[in-house]
């Protein structure tokens, strides 16, 4: 819980002031009347000061008993760039800020939706949020993470060029995804058809990694440590996918509606989760650790996921307009979107910490 600042302590101090002076005048004028001697009035005093100091003591205890603000968050599935909520849960952000989080697996095909109806109060996907938005649902960006992604194309050895991927099957975390976004980016680049590449959705990047390391396809998109850990297990990162297309990544998405009505508990997330990205930037060491613990890789290639982290998370939590219009070229491939439609309205970032 925060504490009171300076203004409201000096504020609850006189009016805890003002009623003991009272009753330090009512029981020096009612000494006087019944003939107290000087010993009694000072004794009188003394408990007047006594009740100001157990006054001030439950004020205290009813501040800290506060009832903590309860938070559901969504995500698709174990991933690196969810870090900064990681470390918020595990390393006492949340709990500074008088926060009670709970984290849901959801898709983020679905996940819109139920923030929308309040079955979650956040989720993480950048991309997902702005599309939502233009289809008409009420949401909201208030943190955007990256301006650049990790995305990576691994593949089984034996795939050498794009064309030996025709008549297999790739892996991707669902449609209208940033992998699915990118890995059709790498098609058209490649100059393959849909029809030449079968897909399957996974859910997310950690399902992904399974279906590829259990054969089930020839090649999926993945993220650090996903794609370092298939490398010692014998597959390849065949393409660099994210700068083939300007797709938003990461970030926490919440309704129109839950900061208006929970205002506050959104502005305590919000920090206590940018607090956490600071934390990951100054503790190399322990964050490490964390994702060697967490995602169940080697220390090397735990090191090289947080240096990637480190790399792509920009510098104040918002998100840069170029990348935001630059998603709305790729949406108007599949709907019309007007050439002087804003994405920008649908991000809100008035409640991030000021630098």
């Amino acid at each position: 819980m925060e504490p009171l600042d300076s203004q409201h302590q000096a504020c609850a101090h006189r009016r805890l002031r003002l009623p003991c002076r009272r009753l330090l005048f009512s029981l020096a004028l009612r000494g006087k009347r019944k003939g107290q001697k000087i010993g009694d009035g000072k004794k009188t005093r003394l408990q007047a000061c006594l009740f100001f100091v157990t006054a001030i003591v439950i004020a205290g205890i009813a501040q800290g008993a506060e009832s903590p603000y309860k938070i559901r968050i969504g995500f698709p599935s174990l991933a690196f760039s969810y870090m900064p909520y990681y470390v918020a849960q595990e390393k006492g952000f949340f709990k500074k800020y008088n926060i009670e989080s709970e984290y849901i697996q959801i898709t983020n095909s679905i996940a819109p939706q139920a923030v929308v109806a309040g079955n979650i109060n956040y989720f993480t996907s950048a991309s997902t949020a702005i599309s939502a938005g233009i289809a008409g649902l009420p949401l909201v960006m208030v943190i955007n993470f990256c301006d650049v992604s990790p995305w990576v194309l691994v593949s089984h050895k034996d795939i050498n060029k794009p064309q030996d991927l025709i008549g297999k099957t790739v892996a991707l975390s669902g449609v209208r995804t940033s992998p699915y976004y990118y890995f059709q980016a790498f098609m058209k680049k490649s100059e393959l058809n849909d029809k030449d590449v079968g897909t399957i959705n996974t859910g997310g990047t950690a399902d992904s990694f399974r279906a590829l390391i259990s054969n089930r396809v020839a090649a999926t998109v993945l993220t650090p440590p996903f794609d370092d850990k298939a490398v010692s297990l014998g597959y390849k990162k065949f393409a660099q996918l994210g700068e083939l297309a300007e797709i938003p990544y990461v970030g926490m998405v919440t309704s129109l509606n839950e900061i208006k009505t929970n205002r506050e508990s959104v502005r305590r997330t919000v920090a206590a989760v940018m607090e956490s990205v600071g934390w990951l930037r100054t503790n190399r060491a322990e964050s490490v650790k964390m994702i060697v613990d967490k995602f169940k890789v080697n220390q090397q290639e735990a090191d090289g996921t947080y240096t990637t982290l480190i790399k792509i998370l920009n510098k104040d939590g918002r998100m840069n307009p170029k990348v935001a219009r630059g998603y709305l070229d790729i949406l108007r491939q599949e709907r019309p979107i007007a050439a002087d439609y804003d994405p920008m309205k649908h991000t809100d970032f008035s409640l991030l910490p000021r630098s």
